[in-house]
């Protein structure tokens, strides 16, 4: 009995360190980004040029996510930076995808 209380004690104060460096909706996010990259590929909504620059955003916040966590923990002050990042990366894929370029038809 005491070892299965032992465990349960010890499986508990992991728990929060597990989840310290979890970032669900970021990553969700950032799929979700990705995949509207993507879409604006084959849609011929993105030109190249475009495309590599929606690129290079989502590499700095990936950047900025892996500095987060690099501690072992992820703080709410950090959280709200990259959330504000993917807000401001989320604004230029859509502005980018609506203008009036178009990729060059091969």
């Amino acid at each position: 009995m005491k070892r299965i209380v032992f465990a349960t004690l010890v499986a508990a104060a992991a728990l929060p360190l597990a989840a310290q460096t979890s970032t669900p909706r970021i990553d969700q996010r950032e799929v979700n980004q990705q995949q509207r990259i993507e879409q604006g590929i084959n849609s011929g909504q993105l030109t190249p040029k475009e495309t590599a620059k929606l690129e290079k955003g989502e590499a700095k916040i990936d950047k900025m996510e892996a500095k987060a966590k690099s501690d072992g923990k992820v703080t709410e002050k950090e959280r709200k930076k990259l959330t504000k990042a993917q807000n401001k990366e989320s604004k230029k894929i859509y502005k980018e995808k609506h203008d009036k370029q178009v990729a060059p038809k091969a």
